[in-house]
């Protein structure tokens, strides 16, 4: 669709395999998904999601005032602050290395030790936003081991890493997660071969076959989102019906 309409989004439900028990993991919850061709660098696509989350925070403060003013008083207190210094300040851009480097230099003892080539955890997630003044950070290009074959190949020597952006708040972590995507028909080819994914994914392959547009797209949780910008520490007090692994006992 992105490829007929240039941008395109969805808003509805998603579902975790994994059994992850948290306060910010859901077995179900809802994503807003985006879409958008004839974008080619990630920064284009970063703006995008800096002026959702702006704008969507804007908007609920302007029609929700008493809402939002309820739940700094009485569950948040100083969240009405964080909020608006998140809102004016820019947000703030680091590579996965240079996340490394910083986390590896931390005085704080971690439960998982950062080093490269292994996967940000929550602790490491939060640890980076305080470092950065409470501003959310984009975290770019991610060793390509870590992250799914649609992404694209930054063809970057030995370090090898793919056009991928995290988006990570106070308090919560992870916000947005998102890629340039592989346009390339014979990088695509490539890299499902070589995980095996070929036959699975021959009908991905077969919309890029005769051709394809630089595009890239991001996701963003809703419930994170609300937790972000009206400071609750557990998801589940987010969602009316919250559902998460053995909620449901027949």
């Amino acid at each position: 669709m992105s490829k007929a309409f240039t941008q395109v989004f969805t808003f509805g439900p998603t579902f975790r395999a994994e059994n992850s028990q948290s306060r910010r993991h859901l077995a179900e919850f809802y994503m807003v998904e985006a879409e958008i061709s004839f974008i080619e660098s990630l920064q284009d696509l970063m703006q995008v999601m800096e002026g959702l989350f702006k704008s969507a925070a804007a908007a609920v403060l302007s029609s929700c005032p008493e809402d939002v003013a309820l739940c700094h008083r009485v569950l948040a207190p100083g969240q009405k602050d964080r909020l608006e210094h998140m809102l004016k300040n820019n947000f703030l851009i680091i590579s996965y290395t240079e996340a490394v480097e910083i986390l590896q230099q931390a005085s704080q003892n971690f439960t998982f030790t950062p080093e490269w080539g292994a996967d940000l955890h929550t602790e490491h997630e939060k640890y980076l936003v305080k470092h950065c003044g409470n501003i959310p950070v984009f975290v770019v290009n991610y060793p390509l081991a870590l992250k799914p074959f649609y992404m694209r190949d930054n063809e970057d020597g030995p370090q090898h890493t793919v056009a991928a952006v995290d988006l990570l708040v106070p308090g919560v972590g992870e916000l947005f997660g998102g890629s340039l995507r592989e346009e390339r028909y014979h990088f695509l080819e490539q890299r499902l071969a070589r995980s095996g994914l070929t036959e699975a994914y021959q009908w991905y392959l077969d919309l890029r076959r005769f051709g394809s547009v630089p595009h890239g797209g991001f996701g963003m949780g809703f419930e994170r989102y609300l937790q972000c910008i009206l400071g609750i520490d557990n998801i589940k007090d987010v969602i009316p019906f919250p559902r998460f692994t053995h909620s449901c006992l027949l």
